[in-house]
């Protein structure tokens, strides 16, 4: 009985804490895409819950949608280095690393990459 309360409490616990999955290494794996979903589920309700006080399920569900879908866009990324920056950034400097955020910045990147300054 033990043994199982204690693998109940290590499952769920490692679903509340699920990591950030990189898009560029997402191998399309069941696991993988749970972790996704876990990861995102925890953080909108972290950021529209915790944060601001915007938790109402209508916003939780469009937000964790939006973000899956920015995942699904990101896997799809050309340049690894500028997706690497910005996750660094966005995940590791400030806490927003959502999705989004990501793909938001990764986009203005990659286009400001191609523009030079002129008079």
């Amino acid at each position: 009985m033990k043994f199982i309360l204690l693998i109940t409490t290590i499952l769920f616990s490692s679903l509340a804490n699920a990591q950030f999955v990189h898009p560029l290494n997402f191998d399309g794996s069941e696991a993988q895409k749970k972790e996704v979903i876990t990861y995102i589920t925890n953080r909108v309700k972290h950021d529209y819950c915790g944060t601001v006080d915007m938790c109402q399920q209508v916003m939780l569900r469009l937000m964790e949608k939006e973000n899956l879908d920015a995942f699904k866009r990101l896997t799809k990324a050309k340049n690894r280095d500028i997706l690497d920056r910005a996750i660094h950034d966005y995940c590791g400097r400030v806490d927003m690393c959502t999705y989004q955020m990501i793909e938001i910045m990764y986009n203005q990147n990659v286009e400001a990459a191609d523009k030079k300054l002129d008079w």
